[in-house]
């Protein structure tokens, strides 16, 4: 069976549901003709026409208010922001009225914005940011960031079929650097599940998007010297799987929290808090973060090497770890 990348596997999803529900549509700048700046959306205005692929004008605010406006009368858009760094010039659509819609009135808002973020493809400052903490913390919002080709499929069309907003990360890095067999058929990933990626019984590493390779690499190489890492890959952000957190956590008794974002404010506190206040007994050592310091994103690839998140520096980590 042919393998399929991560970016094929959105593609594919975003395709199948707009030949299963003629409701829903893409939107967003350069997507039509042009295909998208990563080629997500190729192909797709010759086979569905420009009333469902079109190309709008520079402006996220404009993006997200017509994408709202659409779903409040019965259309599920699918928004594309080319970089999820410029999402912020749609913030106050997204938050102030977008997920505020079914608290104040009860309306559905069935919209997806799709945000390709993240570092290691050295885009410096502007165009490699992790913006997820933002809109986890906005109530009504769903958050989404796949790891894998088969979850990436999966959660789009999951996220395509949801009643609310759902912000969905793509990490630009796994675009084509990831790849696997899919299932021929119709499938979805649900969007408040998270799934141990690799089984262990000595320190739990929990993680999401291209950091979830990174914690699988770390775990390899510590294999060998009798560390058993298991890996937690959350998939969604916000509604977070509390019991499968806690889960892992209970089972092993000593935790990483690993992302890519900047540590301060980001998801390892949220996450550290929850196991500190639910399960803070079975931890045989203390909660350790591991993220990106508090600095923007450097265009030089070697400072950027040095910014992110390493297997390197999971692997000092968790044999410091499992000293205690």
């Amino acid at each position: 069976m042919a393998e399929t990348t991560y970016v094929e596997a959105i593609r594919q999803g975003i395709w199948e549901e707009m030949e299963r529900d003629e409701s829903v549509f893409v939107m967003g700048e350069d997507i039509a003709v042009y295909g998208g700046a990563f080629k997500v959306t190729k192909g797709m205005l010759e086979r569905f026409g420009e009333m469902r692929v079109v190309d709008t004008p520079l402006s996220e605010s404009a993006i997200v208010g017509a994408g709202t406006g659409a779903a409040i009368n019965g259309l599920r858009p699918v928004l594309e922001m080319q970089f999820a760094d410029f999402m912020a010039c749609g913030f106050d659509q997204i938050t102030n009225f977008a997920a505020k819609c079914r608290y104040r009135w009860g309306q559905a808002i069935p919209m997806v914005i799709r945000a390709p973020a993240g570092g290691n493809i050295h885009g410096g400052p502007f165009h490699s940011q992790n913006i997820e903490m933002p809109y986890v913390h906005t109530p009504g919002l769903k958050v989404v960031q796949p790891a894998t080709a088969y979850d990436a499929k999966g959660l789009i069309k999951a996220s395509i079929r949801d009643n609310d907003p759902v912000i969905f990360l793509e990490h630009k890095y796994l675009y084509r650097s990831v790849k696997e067999a899919l299932p021929t058929g119709d499938y979805t990933v649900p969007l408040s599940k998270a799934q141990v990626q690799r089984e262990g019984s000595d320190i739990s590493i929990i993680t999401y998007g291209w950091m979830v390779h990174v914690a699988l690499e770390a775990a390899e190489r510590l294999a060998p010297e009798g560390i058993s890492i298991e890996v937690l890959d959350l998939r969604t952000l916000m509604p977070l799987d509390r019991s499968s957190i806690l889960e892992t956590a209970r089972k092993t008794s000593k935790v990483i929290l690993l992302h890519e974002d900047t540590l301060t404010g980001g998801l390892g506190g949220e996450l550290a808090g929850i196991i500190a206040e639910h399960a803070f007994d079975y931890l045989d050592g203390p909660l350790v973060r591991i993220a990106a310091p508090d600095t923007p994103v450097p265009f030089s690839e070697t400072l950027e090497k040095a910014f992110l998140p390493s297997a390197d520096r999971v692997v000092r980590k968790a044999r410091w770890l499992s000293r205690f």
